[in-house]
């Protein structure tokens, strides 16, 4: 069973449960829209790269469908399909008015200059930028893409489109994107970890955590997690680890 297969079997058991029916069943388990397209770069070394991309759209009932942009080798169409379908349910759960979308480019950062990045970031905005847009579909960081890469899509969007940030979040403060948007992820998980032990009878405070992971989510999740009274105690990313039982 696929990352896509998955979700829908979760969607397919909901939908008996709240008695959805067939049809409305039928059109949760489907996707508005795929949009896949070839990159075509040229490397600093001069040689051609083609790279494979997707901006993905499931729903669009609640409004401009919203999602992240991933770059990693391992990206395909059916994790794009599952997370496009995920982030639909993600935005009605918390009452925003979006549906759920979402994109990645199949490269390797690690293995491009940023000029390199920029170039795939630029063409593949111009494949896809009748797709996007403000009111229609909105980008967002994710694995591996952060406030410079929206910076980009935002600038090459606004060329083609004229000027409008609000085809992306997760922009640079200073090209109007929102104050604290970079820590906000890693502070809800700690959020969520400081429900869930209230409603158990626990505290966060004096409590021990491991954080697996530790880009802009574990990062931040385990500065809170310090202000909020635990003890890190240990992290790890795609690298390597750290411990310490003293935090």
């Amino acid at each position: 069973m696929n990352a896509f297969e998955a979700a829908n079997h979760y969607i397919s058991k909901a939908s008996r449960i709240m008695n959805l029916g067939p049809r409305v069943e039928r059109l949760l388990l489907s996707l508005e829209a795929e949009h896949h397209v070839t990159i075509p770069i040229e490397r600093d070394s001069g040689e051609l790269a083609v790279f494979s991309g997707y901006r993905f759209q499931h729903n669009s009932a609640r409004g401009p469908t919203k999602g992240g942009l991933r770059f990693h080798p391992t990206v395909d169409a059916d994790e794009v399909r599952a997370l496009a379908t995920l982030m639909t349910w993600k935005t009605a759960v918390v009452n925003v008015p979006f549906g759920g979308a979402k994109g990645g480019i199949t490269c390797d950062p690690s293995e491009l200059s940023q000029g390199e990045l920029e170039r795939v970031t630029r063409k593949f905005v111009e494949r896809i930028s009748q797709e996007i847009g403000p009111q229609r579909d909105i980008p967002a960081p994710d694995v591996n893409t952060n406030a410079q890469v929206m910076a980009w899509i935002m600038d090459q969007y606004s060329r083609q489109h004229g000027f409008a940030p609000g085809v992306v979040t997760g922009k640079p403060v200073e090209l109007h994107g929102s104050e604290g948007r970079e820590a906000a992820t890693g502070y809800g998980v700690i959020c969520v970890a400081e429900n869930f032990l209230h409603d158990s009878g626990k505290c966060l405070k004096d409590a021990t955590v491991a954080i697996q992971g530790f880009g802009n989510v574990g990062l931040f999740a385990a500065l809170f997690a310090k202000e909020h009274g635990a003890k890190v105690v240990a992290v790890s990313d795609v690298s390597g680890g750290v411990a310490n039982r003293d935090g």
